[in-house]
């Protein structure tokens, strides 16, 4: 069965379509800069450029960084304050005419690794962090979703939320070497293992593709491991969800 999943992030909005069944994309993803201010109209009408480019009509399952309640925005990182309150699946409805069902970034990432990346069949605790403009996280007992962690939000012994201090946008902006990076992800890594008692740590998003260059500074209890999906777990995650809609 293929879907079309698409993930909306602070900096980009990306879909694909997706073989369901073997968690891979059907040709090649397509992204779109997302709009600046990220307003939930502008984003709306990016999402449905998307679903035109693929020529789809079908469900589609949404991304989005934010607390998820049944299709509504309880938080808004990195995107515009107004999508507080808003019914993300419904404005998308509304916008392309199909239904939609929308979930955590983070979550839904997760549930595509767990199903197909490195923690398949992996029981007892499990946490996903994703490294990007913030930092996302996904939380599992023995495989199954504790949705809407926001463990990035934590903060730190410094006084500082853990994202403003360590997300991978940050050693952009400060131009932060790896081995400087790193450490400040060790200070978030530690604190979550001390608190969580975690048996795997996986670490996902964009960044997760040069995990040599930073995991030589972690040092933490749990098994830490970088998404087998890489940057693909969104997408593959949220075309998983809109299954549900069928």
């Amino acid at each position: 069965m293929q879907l079309l999943g698409i993930d909306i992030g602070g900096s980009g909005i990306k879909g694909a379509i997706v073989d369901i069944e073997k968690g891979e994309f059907v040709g090649e993803r397509h992204r779109i800069d997302t709009p600046q201010p990220a307003k939930p109209k502008p984003v709306a009408e990016v999402v449905a450029e998307i679903v035109k480019h693929f020529d789809y009509s079908g469900p589609i399952g949404v991304t989005f960084p934010a607390i998820i309640r049944n299709g509504i925005a309880f938080s808004a990182a990195n995107v515009d304050q107004e999508f507080i309150g808003t019914d993300i699946s419904q404005l998308i409805h509304t916008e392309t005419g199909l239904p939609t069902v929308t979930l955590n970034d983070a979550d839904a990432a997760g549930v595509a690794e767990m199903r197909f990346g490195i923690g398949q069949e992996q029981s007892g605790t499990v946490i996903m962090l994703t490294l990007g403009t913030g930092i996302g996280s996904a939380f599992f007992r023995n495989g199954m979703l504790f949705p809407n962690t926001e463990l990035g939000h934590i903060y730190l012994d410094n006084g500082l939320e853990a994202e403003s201090y360590a997300a991978g946008r940050i050693r952009d902006e400060q131009e932060l070497s790896w081995k400087k990076w790193g450490k400040r992800v060790n200070k978030v890594f530690q604190h979550i293992d001390y608190i969580f008692s975690p048996d795997l740590i996986i670490v996902g998003g964009g960044i997760s593709k040069k995990y040599e260059k930073y995991f030589p500074y972690i040092d933490i209890q749990a098994d830490l491991q970088p998404a087998q999906l890489r940057n693909d777990a969104g997408i593959i995650g949220a075309a998983l969800a809109a299954k549900d809609l069928i």
